[in-house]
């Protein structure tokens, strides 16, 4: 939808004044007009306020400035702002740039500082309208310098959307719609699918071209970064929208977006492990930032996947030797204990130390493995972790950074710098399942024959059946036996739970395979993996595809 140049002003639409009213109407505080650097009478210099606005300045403040909006008087509204430089422009561009116009803005009842309101107007371009209808909210602060009550100035008070150095345009677009479809050829679209939105819009952006539509006229939003893709508001004209084809399976999608839905922030992605196509990304909050793609943080025990495939790898260990699992473990000036504490006796396996998800079974293997950067090279040269992944949208691909001693072992049990999302965690469970990394996709690489990450090297048959039978034995009887029991088919499972910047509940995390599907999920301070994360990825795989 970029254009690169602004639409021009017809007429002087929208900033003409309403029936010749001047400046003074809109405003409901006499000569407390003013920006926080106004002047004020010599009587009132001595007697600058303090102290919250009142009740009378809220209501007084918030009417005056949405009156001087909705009348297309930039300049009085941004002179009731603690920011008139940065709220005049944009103020000013709601009128010139998005031809936004007839504008009633009708103001809910006052919470504390924040006034809440609905605004309802009409979008005119080259002989086309339509309406415009959404709620934001503003606040009411003291003036630091003035003592005036103010509208304490962001850009979301114009739109809830609209970010620092974005502009609101309408016209018509660079860019071709898309007609994004599943593996099967449904159309996928935001209403339905709410996490795809970000997803869809860059998508737009990257094969809209080449897509074979034809430009529309929108209002939307043109982010500062251009990097980022431009949000659409609303449609005036349909152009022709070109065909894109995804890996996304809807029956997947659905699933997953019923799945988050149940708290308050949690993301999923299942992948394929046998081609890597991804069948389904979802987010709650299903907001701009699609952090089941591009999140950052310790995946927890979820890793011992990774952990587990180096060290059968080394030969330290077997599935069915014996590995022990004491209360704690010490490495350097880093003491690591089990959940609550607990042991396993003497003479159990590796296997049931994964299963029980035992840190110290891991952790007291290190010095035998005798190389800090060891995990590091797993990740990069089996698991293709950091490898700039090219799924067909925006990603961010893992990374387990080298470390050395006590940092080193936490890494072992995903803790310290190792930073994973949702998607580097379904793609770690799907190359585990096979042997082999095979990059995630959303969209097919035949679109634009861009280039896919390859790892080094594949892990060996022997390695692929311990790891996958460990993977089974948690599902089966293990810390994932509950989530996964409604889930059919050859299934295997592996919990996690990280603690993040000092939270007081962990973050839960699960991943899981079931045929050839695999899921992984993290809810946010959802304390154990098999509790919250779990039946996230049941959800899911249970839908299959």
């Amino acid at each position: 939808m970029r254009s690169g140049a602004k639409v021009a002003v017809i007429g002087g639409v929208f900033v003409l004044m309403a029936g010749g009213i001047g400046y003074g109407a809109y405003s409901m505080l006499g000569d407390t007009i003013g920006g926080d650097g106004g002047t004020r009478s010599a009587s009132e210099s001595s007697k600058v306020k303090t102290g919250p606005p009142s009740a009378e300045e809220i209501a007084q403040t918030s009417k005056g400035f949405l009156d001087a909006w909705a009348a297309g008087d930039a300049t009085a509204a941004s002179l009731l702002t603690n920011n008139e430089t940065g709220a005049e422009p944009v103020l000013a561009s709601y009128g010139e740039d998005a031809r936004i116009g007839k504008v009633k803005i009708t103001p809910g009842p006052p919470v504390g500082t924040k006034v809440p309101y609905t605004v309802k107007a009409t979008v005119s371009y080259d002989g086309k309208s339509k309406p415009l209808s959404y709620a934001s909210e503003l606040t009411v602060v003291r003036g630091l310098t003035t003592g005036k009550a103010l509208v304490d100035w962001a850009p979301t008070v114009v739109h809830p959307q609209l970010t620092e150095g974005a502009t609101l345009r309408t016209g018509e677009s660079s860019t071709p719609t898309i007609e994004a479809v599943d593996r099967n050829g449904k159309v996928l679209t935001k209403e339905e699918y709410p996490s795809l939105g970000p997803i869809l819009d860059t998508l737009r952006e990257k094969y809209g071209e080449s897509a074979g539509g034809s430009p529309g006229v929108e209002t939307w939003i043109e982010p500062a970064d251009e990097t980022q893709p431009d949000i659409n508001l609303l449609t005036l004209a349909k152009g022709k929208p070109g065909r894109v084809q995804t890996t996304i399976d809807a029956g997947a999608q659905a699933a997953a977006e019923r799945a988050v839905k149940k708290y308050a922030e949690a993301s999923v992605v299942a992948v394929k492990p046998s081609t890597g196509a991804i069948r389904a990304v979802a987010n709650n909050p299903a907001t701009g930032f699609n952090a089941a793609m591009q999140g950052k943080q310790a995946p927890g025990s979820a890793l011992k996947i990774m952990t587990a495939a180096m060290l059968l790898e080394k030969g330290l260990v077997t599935a069915n030797g014996a590995a022990e699992c004491p209360k704690e473990a010490r490495y350097y000036t880093r003491t690591i204990h089990n959940l609550d504490h607990f042991s396993l006796p003497d003479g159990s396996t590796f296997t049931q130390s994964f299963a029980r998800s035992c840190n110290t079974a891991f952790v007291k293997l290190i010095d035998d493995v005798d190389d800090d950067s060891a995990l590091a090279k797993e990740a990069r040269e089996v698991f293709g972790i950091g490898l700039d992944w090219k799924t067909g949208v925006v990603t961010t691909d893992g990374s387990v950074p080298e470390e050395v001693q006590g940092e080193a072992a936490a890494q072992y049990i995903g803790q310290g710098t190792v930073q994973m999302n949702a998607l580097n965690m379904a793609s770690i469970t799907a190359t585990a399942r096979t042997g082999t990394f095979r990059q995630p996709v959303i969209v097919p690489q035949s679109l634009d024959n861009r280039p896919l990450a390859t790892a080094t090297r594949s892990l060996s048959p022997s390695v692929t059946q311990q790891l996958t039978t460990m993977m089974r034995a948690t599902a089966a009887w293990g810390t994932g036996a509950k989530a996964m029991a409604s889930v059919g088919g050859d299934k295997g499972a592996k919990t996690g739970s990280a603690e993040v910047d000092g939270q007081d509940t962990s973050n839960s995390w699960f991943t899981g395979f079931s045929n050839d599907l695999a899921a992984a999920a993290v809810v946010q301070t959802g304390g154990h993996g098999g509790d919250a994360a779990g039946p996230v990825v049941a959800e899911v795989l249970r839908a299959g595809g």
